[in-house]
């Protein structure tokens, strides 16, 4: 996947079956199932894939307890088989991970059962195991730094675990593999139409050459999730709102705060969310928020009474109270919510289900959904434009379509970092070999090493320090400090690989530490005294 070699692609292509933009889960998931069912098709990113939502999730693949108490048994049975599919289609990436739901009143304990049961039921064929109610002795076994105070029994189920731009990025080699064009960097500016007011192509512009293009298409797919407002402004005479973003966020601890293998999950917080604790490259990840926005951005900040929020309510189920101090890292990111047709509806009210617009100018727009569903919602897509007679009639053959680097991962072979490149992990150690100086660690604390640099580089498209420390090694999700002591010495390497200068080091350092101070407590991210070097 080199973008040099995409970008002659689209120089070299006249007319495209199917344009898309937006490189997150929904449009990277597009591109793949175009592709493999042989349309010409070309993806366009204005950033960097997953830049958004795609890359700030809270790393589950899941049918979402959440909805089945809402009784959304459709959402929820896609979702489980979904998630089954990417289980088996990208193995080296989505895991089984256990959950254990600790209660502190008696009856929990037996409600849980027996919705989870149904939760299990409805999974079918691909199931990831059995729920089962757990006694109190073993729910202190399973979660060692549980609140033990009031604690009367716990639940065990199943769901998976990713590392969602990690996916992401396979998701683009495989599109690639299947003939699609991919470029990120890339940000379309206009929708050309004809004397009838359809959308016959886009204007759209390489953001490293400032050179313009305009490229003719069948049809034109909207996947840019909360920025699908932005894109419907130049589609639309009359401006309507598709889409609320919704803010969610996270925090990063240190293993010690969830030993052991199991996550934690409460199904009720105080105020009605649910919170999850998830073990995730070493590290806990514990959110979330659901918060409505006003307006998106790439780089959303944590909110300081979503902060409040979840170090609030992790204190209250953990013995060992994790602190401001002790955050690694913070993260929001934003869900394209399909907007309520009442205005004002709470976010905890909008369905989580996706919803599929055709306009009357021909363009086609994703909005909704969640990254377990990508697939579904892909295959959905392209049969409406079939439908709509903008293709000619070809099926769908994603449902075990394996994904780049797919393979078959054990505990063991998780406990090295590198499993997340699967299939890939052969080439990459001979990288190292063929040249030991890219062994060196980024970082003293992290295993993350100058070859996987190198490799996001030649084989990813990280076109920049953010692309790599953010998306392709995760170092900013898991220790922001960590992140930015590596990031002179990460755009060295990148300068050398991509042919660039001592303006374009000093420049991607100081954007990479602007970026960066939005994954950091406030009292760190205010101080325009810190010396980010030196953290």
């Amino acid at each position: 996947m080199n973008r040099s070699e995409q970008l002659s692609k689209l120089q070299n292509t006249e007319n495209w079956d199917v344009i898309i933009i937006g490189g997150g889960a929904s449009g990277l998931g597009t591109a793949i199932d175009a592709a493999s069912r042989g349309y010409k098709t070309i993806l366009l990113e204005a950033v960097d894939f997953a830049k958004g939502t795609s890359s700030r999730s809270t790393k589950l693949v899941h049918g979402g307890v959440r909805y089945l108490e809402q009784g959304d048994i459709h959402l929820v049975r896609e979702a489980l088989k979904e998630r089954g599919l990417m289980a088996q289609n990208a193995g080296h990436l989505v895991k089984n991970q256990s959950f254990v739901i600790p209660n502190y009143n008696w009856w929990s304990g037996y409600f849980y059962t027996i919705g989870l049961k149904i939760y299990d039921l409805l999974s079918g064929c691909l199931s990831l195991g059995s729920s089962k109610y757990i006694s109190k002795k073993k729910t202190i076994e399973m979660l060692p730094n549980v609140e033990e105070n009031g604690l009367v029994n716990g639940v065990i189920y199943h769901d998976g675990q990713f590392d969602d731009s990690r996916l992401a990025i396979n998701l683009a080699q495989t599109a690639v593999e299947n003939g699609a064009c991919i470029l990120n960097y890339t940000k379309v500016v206009n929708l050309l139409k004809d004397k009838n007011n359809q959308i016959i192509g886009v204007e759209t512009i390489d953001q490293e050459t400032g050179i313009t293009y305009n490229l003719k298409g069948s049809v034109v797919i909207n996947a840019t999730g909360v920025f699908t407002n932005a894109i419907m402004k130049l589609n639309d005479t009359v401006y309507k709102k598709y889409i609320v973003p919704s803010q969610g966020i996270h925090l990063v601890f240190d293993k010690s705060f969830l030993p052991g293998e199991h996550a934690l999950m409460i199904p009720k917080t105080k105020d009605g969310r649910v919170l999850f604790a998830v073990p995730w490259h070493n590290r806990i990840v514990v959110g979330t928020t659901d918060t409505l926005i006003k307006k998106q951005s790439l780089e959303p900040i944590a909110l300081e009474s979503e902060i409040q929020f979840v170090l609030d309510t992790a204190q209250r189920f953990l013995a060992k109270k994790p602190t401001r101090a002790d955050v690694l890292s913070v993260f929001a990111g934003l869900r394209p919510l399909a907007a309520p047709k009442e205005e004002g509806k709470s976010t905890k009210e909008v369905s989580r289900s996706h919803k599929i617009i055709v306009s009357e100018t021909g363009l086609i727009t994703i909005t909704g959904g969640k990254w377990t569903t990508y697939r579904k919602m892909a295959e959905e897509i392209i049969d409406k434009a079939i439908l709509k007679g903008k293709l000619p009639k070809k099926l769908c053959i994603t449902e075990h379509l394996s994904i780049h680097g797919n393979k078959t991962t054990t505990s063991a072979d998780r406990e090295n970092h590198l499993y997340i490149y699967g299939s890939d992990i052969p080439q990459l150690l001979k990288l190292q070999e063929e040249n030991p100086e890219l062994k060196e660690k980024l970082h003293p604390n992290h295993e993350f090493t100058i070859a996987e640099v190198v490799w996001a580089v030649r084989y990813e498209m990280a076109r920049t320090v953010d692309d790599v420390l953010a998306r392709r090694v995760r170092l900013l999700f898991l220790d922001a400090r960590a992140a930015i002591q590596s990031a002179e010495k990460t755009a060295r390497i990148m300068a050398k690989e991509l042919n660039r200068d001592e303006n374009w080091i000093s420049k991607e350092i100081e954007d990479f530490n602007e970026i960066s101070k939005g994954f950091l407590l406030s009292e760190f991210r205010n101080s325009s005294k810190i010396d980010f070097q030196k953290l």
